[in-house]
């Protein structure tokens, strides 16, 4: 099966809670359901059901994507006006508040996937009924829970640095001013436990494509030791992902990126979306299944021939000039990443492409990895994109790998060497762009590479700022305050947590 599909109505935590006000989760209930704790988790399929629920919150994060790049120097806000995504252009201009609706549901929806993997945390070795459900698998199964709470936490605590924690059960309406925010020590603490856990227990192939494998989480638990400095742990454990031999480069770099690279032999984790769901809802646009995103940075006006194979957008999350001139020439990521629209005319007369000429703060490029194509939605257009997001690839593997080995407490350059030149071999189609650099210019060439090759895909500012270089590269990043975003403000008003400082 290509995607997972969500069964909305069998999600307990939008059956069951209180919906008094909005607190860490988005409550959404169907008020038609008269359902209690004791209606589920009876059999073995209620667990897997319930499992599956819990992923659904990763389709819900897709904004993480592009305020990542917008943050940075990599993209501009974009849109048809200086109004327009508001919360977007905050984030761009440094003008941020904790007033933003980006960034409030981003907070809510982590927390949702938080609730909805501590509700199965709470029952799994026995239900709300007080019984004991057993069956083959539950344990891999539980792995996956384990790998969603550490990808929600991470997502938090690397957005907002200190963050409430909790592990031992799902946050009730009650709970609102018991909570405080944990430093984010303990919380990273929190991640490596789950993601050890899920380790142990997961199988290195799944069945289905998109759900969690060992190595996803080796790969994830490994992100996290760069974040946290830890090189010699880092080098460890993505070692094991590489010596598995389970994944190889796209010879292709731009193939992986089309609808039929999904889930290939690159993707170590791909979070899965579809256009085949019901679900649409302009109050929610990134509640439903389909990939919101993708619509937010087509090419506002495009028209042309039936045979020009991509779609309108909105113009949002324009790649910058300064990334496409981080590009040397013979780069093959260049065209599909910092897409020149101008260029892909002049070359294809035939499609007779017409498009708005200067959407806001234009750059004139455009993110082809996750620009619309005819035929990838259905039913409500722009809400339904079905573009996986390559949330873990094998090259940042690589990548992540080169700059642990640079940088551990005994470190082998000629190692990280390697794993940096077989993405810099795939880039240009030959050795000759090879890296010998040593030491410290070995490292700023490992973060360069991150740039060229993950350019578009959420990290450039977590990576800048991880690495220390935010200061010198995002005009109007000020040190000391926006390595974290803001608390939303209505965390601060109802259940009375501290705000970063500088907001």
């Amino acid at each position: 099966m290509k995607k997972i599909y969500i069964p909305i109505v069998s999600m307990v935590l939008l059956m069951t809670m209180n919906t008094s006000c909005k607190k860490f989760v988005d409550y959404n209930p169907h008020e038609d359901f008269k359902v209690t704790d004791q209606d589920y988790l009876k059999t073995e399929t209620d667990y897997r059901t319930m499992v599956i629920s819990a992923y659904t919150p990763l389709q819900w994060l897709n904004q993480m994507v592009p305020v990542g790049d917008i943050a940075s120097d990599n993209s501009v806000a974009g849109g048809e006006a200086a109004s327009d995504v508001l919360s977007l252009q905050q984030i761009d201009d440094y003008t941020l508040t904790p007033v933003n609706s980006t960034l409030t549901d981003l907070w809510q929806v982590s927390y949702e996937g938080i609730n909805r993997t501590n509700y199965l945390t709470q029952y799994k070795d026995k239900n709300p009924a007080g019984t004991q459900v057993t069956f083959a698998g539950k344990d891999a199964l539980y792995g996956e829970v384990s790998f969603l709470r550490a990808y929600y936490y991470f997502s938090l605590v690397r957005m907002f640095g200190d963050v409430p924690l909790f592990t031992d059960k799902r946050l009730e309406v009650s709970d609102s001013k018991t909570l405080k925010r944990n430093p984010k020590a303990d919380v990273y603490k929190q991640i490596e436990a789950d993601l050890n856990s899920a380790i142990a227990v997961l199988p290195a192939s799944q069945d289905q494509k998109g759900r969690i494998t060992k190595y996803a989480a080796q790969a994830m638990l490994g992100k996290v030791y760069l974040y946290e400095n830890k090189f010699d742990e880092a080098k460890t454990v993505l070692e094991s992902v590489i010596s598995s031999g389970a994944y190889t480069l796209v010879p292709d770099f731009a193939s992986m990126f089309l609808a039929a690279g999904e889930n290939g032999p690159e993707s170590v984790f791909e979070i899965q979306y579809s256009n085949n769901s019901p679900y649409y809802n302009w109050g929610g646009v990134t509640r439903g299944q389909g990939n919101y995103s993708v619509q937010q940075c087509g090419i506002r006006g495009l028209n042309g021939s039936a045979d020009m194979p991509y779609a309108a957008g909105w113009s949002t999350n324009l790649p910058t000039q300064n990334l496409a001139a981080a590009y040397s020439t013979g780069d093959k990521r260049k065209a599909i990443t910092t897409f020149d629209i101008e260029a892909y005319k002049t070359a294809n007369p035939s499609f007779n492409i017409t498009y708005q000429v200067a959407p806001y703060k234009n750059t004139g490029l455009y993110n082809g990895k996750y620009l619309p194509r005819k035929g990838e939605t259905s039913g409500q257009v722009e809400l339904n994109y079905l573009n996986n997001f390559r949330t873990l690839r094998y090259a940042e593997v690589l990548l992540m790998a080169a700059e642990a080995e640079n940088r551990a407490g005994s470190p082998n350059d000629t190692k990280a060497q390697g794993y940096l030149n077989q993405v810099r071999a795939r880039a240009f189609g030959d050795a000759n762009h090879n890296i010998t650099a040593t030491g410290a210019a070995l490292k700023q060439a490992i973060w360069d590479e991150r740039r060229l090759e993950l350019a578009m895909e959420g990290d450039r500012f977590f990576d800048l700022v991880r690495t220390g270089q935010a200061a010198t590269k995002i005009t109007g990043f000020k040190t000391g305050k926006n390595e974290v975003f803001p608390v939303p403000q209505q965390e601060v008003d109802i259940s009375g947590l501290t705000q970063n400082p500088g907001y």
